[in-house]
């Protein structure tokens, strides 16, 4: 049960940012930005990092729900985004988003602790320097959604299809058009 009294029968994140939409409205165009906009780092690695920090952090919603839009921008395919999510070190991605992936991880752990080794790895694997920022921004975001989410306590669903479709519209439609 939520701690505040939030829109019945939303869940995850959608309840606090019915809540206060004037909140949602900049968190939205956030996510967009981070997980949408134009980038050279697609869509789908941009999700992918999106879902392995908030498994990281335990926040259930937000790594099923960016698991699925992770792997809608894949053509439906979870394989790629559960290996990565699994042990990002050998999973079946380019060398480039596994050094970005052990950024990230640091980011949600203690970001301190990345280093100018970690960054410099990341290059080496062609990382740009606006890459590398994408990776922290996104992993630093996802830190906050999850504690968002969690902090409340918010309504998570447990069946796979809610959060396939979820995905789906994410993948397709995105984070900042209106949902009221």
């Amino acid at each position: 049960m939520p701690h505040i009294r939030l829109p019945e029968d939303l869940p995850g994140i959608t309840g606090p940012l019915a809540f206060r939409p004037e909140t949602a409205k900049p968190l939205g165009e956030l996510a967009e930005v981070l997980l949408r906009g134009p980038n050279t780092l697609t869509s789908g690695e941009r999700e992918t990092i999106a879902a392995f920090v908030s498994n990281l952090n335990e926040c259930r919603f937000c790594h099923a729900s960016h698991r699925a839009a992770a792997a809608h921008h894949l053509e439906g395919d979870y394989t790629v985004v559960d290996a990565a999510i699994g042990d990002y070190r050998t999973a079946p991605v380019s060398p480039k988003l596994k050094a970005l992936l052990a950024i990230a991880a640091k980011v949600a752990g203690d970001a301190r602790q990345v280093s100018a080794a970690d960054v410099e790895a990341a290059r080496a694997q062609g990382a740009t320097d606006t890459e590398i920022h994408d990776a922290v921004l996104i992993a630093a975001a996802f830190c906050m959604y999850n504690r968002y989410v969690d902090g409340l306590a918010t309504w998570t669903p447990a069946g796979p299809d809610l959060y396939d479709a979820m995905g789906r519209r994410l993948a397709h439609e995105g984070y900042a058009a209106s949902r009221g």
